[in-house]
């Protein structure tokens, strides 16, 4: 089997996380500078096989696209023109920033650790990979 990507695609900083191949572990992966994350994937899919990229969509609580999405909306058709043989999707994203704090603060991480931008980034893109995978999950 491939892997799954996910990406929380930020102004600045991008954080990816990736699958097992099997499919059934989410890990963070990296964060990237945004400006390099072509070249970021290039890179990584002449390494890994991938068959799905889930990116995260950004939306505010009454349901309505976030500022974010003015910028989504050109990486993910540049994607799916670059990479037509993986499929590439949006997926909610709503509060995963809000998880990943709570989760590092949870994880008894420094003070100063916890002020990592890129870190949040990347537990993001985990969350909504986790989540992702849990809907594709036959246990439900």
């Amino acid at each position: 089997m491939a892997r799954i990507m996910s990406i929380d695609y930020g102004k600045k900083r991008t954080g990816i996380a990736v699958t097992d191949p099997l499919q059934m572990i989410a890990n963070g992966l990296t964060t990237v500078d945004t400006p390099q994350l072509f070249d970021f994937i290039a890179d990584y899919l002449t390494k890994e096989q991938v068959e799905r990229i889930v990116v995260g969509y950004p939306k505010q609580t009454n349901g309505e696209d976030s500022e974010n999405m003015k910028r989504i909306k050109p990486f993910v058709n540049r994607l799916r023109k670059l990479y037509p043989q993986i499929t590439v999707e949006l997926y909610d994203e709503r509060f995963t920033s809000v998880l990943a704090h709570r989760a590092i603060i949870e994880s008894g991480i420094s003070r100063k650790a916890r002020q990592d931008k890129a870190l949040v980034d990347k537990i993001s893109a985990t969350i909504i990979l986790q989540d992702y995978m849990e809907t594709l999950s036959p246990l439900q």
